[in-house]
């Protein structure tokens, strides 16, 4: 057996199966992208106060297979998240929210980024141009940036945010409490929203150590004057729960599922046909 024998030892059929479907992953986005197939799925995030009237919506990035399937973040975001491929996913998501946000002038709407993206000229430069082409898109965008992605560069996504609240958008700590958490670094960051990660959520009404931590995270929101939403709220039981907690938002099915096609597309093709 020769030294680059031993340097790269055989894959275990996991591995293997594991690097097969992120192969896969990769040309399914990578096809996606070049056919312009990938589009923003939205979903409601809504005042616990007033349930009924949605705070604002999360766009979030679909592409659709060769067989016109439509394919969720979770089942290809691992596997593109480090190379250029995930920055043109940023760019593509941008792009889609900037342009959604001047065609509906009433809507705020979320969209997701990675920090890594703050580097990228290319993903800069839909940025600049959509908030040069509508002024008021600053002001009606949010920038989502995971816990994990944020705490990663710091000092870089400080600078970022500062830059970017100057002009009016806001910011979202997306997942906050998945594992990631550097109160060290947090207490330097001026986000304008925490969202609570699912983990802490789920069945919180029969968990007392998810109640306990979730209770503590919206007070540390509260001390930092940021708005709190808890995601993947599912039943009831959690949402009363979350209220009588006193938190401000709330996302999840039990409010709405992503939709592809949100009340005001369907409302202009009514208007369209009508």
């Amino acid at each position: 057996m020769s030294p680059s024998d031993h340097a790269n030892p055989p894959k275990s059929p996991l591995e293997f199966a594991i690097a097969d479907r992120d192969k896969q992953a990769i040309e399914m986005v990578r096809r996606a992208l070049k056919h312009d197939r990938a589009m923003l799925a939205f979903q409601p995030i809504v005042q616990a106060s007033a349930p009924e009237r949605p705070a604002f919506y999360e766009g979030l990035i679909r592409i659709m297979d060769k067989s016109g399937r439509i394919i969720p973040a979770r089942d290809f975001i691992d596997a593109v998240e480090m190379n250029e491929l995930g920055r043109q996913i940023d760019c593509k998501s941008l792009e889609i929210g900037l342009e959604t946000l001047a065609k509906v002038p009433s809507l705020r709407l979320a969209i997701n980024m990675s920090a890594r993206s703050i580097g990228y000229k290319p993903w800069k430069r839909v940025l600049r141009r959509g908030l040069r082409k509508d002024q008021t898109v600053g002001e009606r965008l949010i920038l989502e940036i995971t816990e994990r992605s944020a705490m990663v560069m710091p000092v870089v996504v400080r600078r970022f945010m500062a830059e970017l609240q100057d002009k009016g958008v806001s910011f979202a700590l997306d997942d906050f409490g998945a594992g990631y958490t550097s109160f060290r670094y947090f207490r330097d960051f001026i986000f304008d929203i925490l969202k609570i990660d699912w983990t802490f959520i789920r069945d919180i009404h029969k968990n007392p150590n998810n109640q306990l931590m979730t209770r503590a995270l919206i007070s540390l929101g509260q001390h930092f004057d940021m708005y709190t939403v808890a995601e993947f709220v599912e039943s009831e039981k959690e949402v009363n729960f979350l209220v009588d907690a006193g938190i401000d938002c709330m996302q999840g099915y039990f409010f709405g599922v992503p939709t592809i096609r949100p009340h005001w597309l369907r409302e202009s093709e009514s208007k369209m046909t009508g």
